[in-house]
């Protein structure tokens, strides 16, 4: 097919302009003040009532807390119930998993009867997003709708994951893109069954890699669906998959305040036989640094880090793209329940990870390129709080 040489292309120009590097004595690129933002309340052009979901979803959706709709789901959610393509432009936190998953959710209740075992494709880059979207449908469902779903990620038995999808009249079927590739090989998953599918933050997919499986994954599919397309920002890298995935999409954008903004950045210079472990050890004897997340470069240093810190008394744990699923969910369960008060990752944290009320993000290890820092510090500063974030200079 002929996006097939279009990505190729958009691959080798890619290539080519890598984000801007960190290098250098200029540290002043890591410093910034924090800047005021003050928060307008959105007036929705609809409510829940108005977009005709099925009673038992409104009576969830109230029950989760939602009063009205976000920006992003007031806009996108009555064109999705009409069956139209949607581009939808948003940064996390906006209320996207709820707008692409409510009007999903509405329509297979309203196909629950049908004999079909599989209606919905999401497809994530990474395995925590894609279990925080299966939890955020398990919230958004009771056990009375018979709604089924099914999270084919890595680190995690795929036997399990082939007897669900066996088993069950799966509705929903999560995954990241290296897992469903592996299934459709195994002839398990038949993605041309899938009349809705969703490509949640496709500009990270691209970032980490996994622009061929995708294309595997989009060749798999039927013609006749309707197709969803999540991103942080749209850009020539990202045209390739659009075009030869949606069909006359309407385009969505939710313009929101840089991630950086509500965050005040400064550095930590280590002199000399000072350490970094030492320095680090002397900023958490701080009460204000309450809930602390700290990025490190390689999965060695991480596991080291947190071994460190273990050592020296701190509740701290650990996640990386070599713990099973298990691990990884059960560290970031306690760090999200406050039952540690300490997370170090690698990158396999900077994006999709939705945890409230950090308070601190330390850049133990500098990361590979300015993209990479800015989803860092991104994680702390949120829901119109002010987050810090420090970066390790050793001098």
């Amino acid at each position: 097919m002929n996006y097939r040489k279009k990505w190729n292309e958009t691959k080798k120009s890619s290539r080519r302009s890598k984000p801007k590097k960190l290098f250098g004595d200029d540290h002043s690129i890591f410093v910034k003040k924090a800047v005021p933002v003050s928060i307008q309340e959105y007036k929705p052009k609809h409510l829940f009532t108005d977009f005709g979901l099925h009673k038992s979803l409104l009576n969830c959706i109230y029950d989760h807390g939602f009063t009205q709709p976000s920006p992003i789901q007031d806009k996108t959610i009555p064109h999705i119930l009409k069956g139209e393509d949607i581009i939808g432009l948003a940064n996390t936190g906006t209320g996207k998993t709820a707008a692409f998953l409510l009007p999903l959710i509405h329509k297979a209740i309203r196909n629950i009867r049908t004999k079909k075992n599989f209606s919905t494709l999401i497809v994530a880059p990474t395995r925590e997003l894609a279990i925080q979207i299966n939890d955020e449908l398990q919230k958004l469902t009771t056990p009375s709708m018979r709604i089924f779903s099914t999270t084919c990620v890595g680190g995690s038995s795929m036997k399990r994951q082939i007897v669900r999808l066996e088993k069950y009249p799966n509705h929903f079927v999560i995954g990241t893109p290296g897992r469903l590739v592996d299934l459709v090989h195994k002839k398990k998953l038949k993605l041309s069954e899938a009349k809705h599918v969703v490509l949640d933050e496709v500009d990270r997919m691209l970032d980490m890699g996994f622009i061929d499986d995708i294309t595997f994954l989009i060749d798999q599919l039927a013609t006749q669906r309707q197709s969803l397309f999540f991103s942080a920002t749209m850009d020539k890298k990202l045209e390739p998959i659009s075009d030869s995935f949606l069909k006359n999409p309407v385009k969505v954008v939710i313009k929101s305040n840089s991630a950086s903004d509500n965050v005040d950045q400064s550095v930590v210079k280590i002199f000399g036989t000072n350490t970094k472990i030492r320095a680090l050890q002397d900023l958490l004897e701080d009460d204000r640094f309450k809930k602390v997340l700290i990025f490190t470069a390689t999965k060695i240093q991480t596991d080291r880090l947190k071994q460190d810190l273990c050592d020296k008394g701190y509740n701290a744990e650990c996640i990386h793209s070599d713990k099973d699923l298990r691990e990884r969910r059960q560290a970031l369960e306690s760090f999200k329940k406050d039952q540690c008060r300490i997370l170090v990752a690698t990158d396999v944290a900077a994006r999709g990870l939705d945890v409230d009320d950090i308070s601190h993000v330390i850049n133990y290890d500098l990361p590979n390129n300015y993209d990479d820092y800015i989803h860092r510090i991104g994680r702390t500063g949120r829901a119109g709080k002010t987050g810090i974030a420090l970066t390790f200079i050793q001098i």
